[in-house]
C-alpha cells in the first residue's frame, strides 16, 4: 500500500526483471511498464540488441505489434555510455547480451536508475540463457510471465523448438517456435528420439 502511495517518480534505483518463453507477454510488459514512466514525465531510454531485427530494425516491437522507440547495441557496455541524465532503462531480449549486462544493470541502479530487463529465463533446450539467471539472482522484483501451451491449454515452460537447429541462437517466431509445458515438451523430446 504505501508503495503505491510513494509514486513511480520518487523510487529509488532498482532492477526489475520480467522473464518468461517466447510468446508470454514479456516484451509487451516491458513496453507497458516504460510507457507509464513516460507518462510520468521520466526520461526513458530502450535498448535491444542489433541482431534483432524481427519486426523492426529500430524499435522494439512485441508479437502482438505493439512497439516503441529503442536504441539498437551491439554490447552491452554501450548501455552505460548512453544512459546519461535518464530516469528509466529498459532492455529488451536481454538474453542475447554479454554476461557484462549484469554489471552493467547493477551499475545503473547503484546510480538509482530503475532498469527494466525482459529477456527469455531458458533457451529452446531448458538451459538458462545468458545473463538472465543472474540477473534474476541481483533483481529487486522477477516477473515469470507465461505463454499457454499450445498443445494442451496448460502454462508454458519452455520454448519449443520447432525447426532442425541447434544454434543456440536463432531468432524466430510461431514458424519456428511454439510454447510447451512440461509435459508436452518432455513428450515432443521423446517423439524426436523416435524419428
Amino acid at each position: 500500500m504505501i508503495d503505491d502511495m510513494i509514486g513511480e517518480a520518487h523510487r529509488p534505483g532498482r532492477i526489475e526483471v520480467v522473464c518468461g518463453s517466447m510468446f508470454s507477454g514479456k516484451t509487451e510488459e516491458l513496453i507497458r511498464r516504460m510507457r507509464r514512466a513516460q507518462f510520468a514525465r521520466q526520461r526513458v531510454e530502450i535498448f535491444k540488441p542489433a541482431i534483432d531485427v524481427r519486426y523492426s530494425e529500430e524499435d522494439v516491437v512485441s508479437h502482438d505489434q505493439k512497439h516503441i522507440p529503442s536504441t539498437p547495441i551491439d554490447s552491452s557496455a554501450s548501455i552505460l555510455l548512453l544512459s546519461s541524465n535518464i530516469d528509466v532503462v529498459g532492455i529488451d531480449e536481454a538474453q542475447f547480451f554479454d554476461m557484462g549486462l549484469v554489471d552493467v544493470c547493477n551499475e545503473l541502479a547503484n546510480r538509482g536508475i530503475r532498469v527494466i530487463v525482459a529477456g527469455l529465463d531458458m533457451d529452446f533446450k531448458g538451459v538458462p540463457f545468458g545473463p538472465m539467471p543472474a540477473l534474476c539472482a541481483i533483481a529487486d522484483d522477477v516477473t515469470k510471465v507465461h505463454a499457454i501451451c499450445v498443445r494442451c491449454g496448460n502454462l508454458a515452460y519452455v520454448s519449443h523448438r520447432l525447426v532442425a537447429n541447434d544454434r543456440r541462437v536463432l531468432l524466430g517466431e510461431t514458424q519456428e517456435y511454439e510454447p510447451l509445458c512440461r509435459e508436452c515438451y518432455q513428450k515432443a523430446l521423446r517423439e524426436k528420439k523416435k524419428n
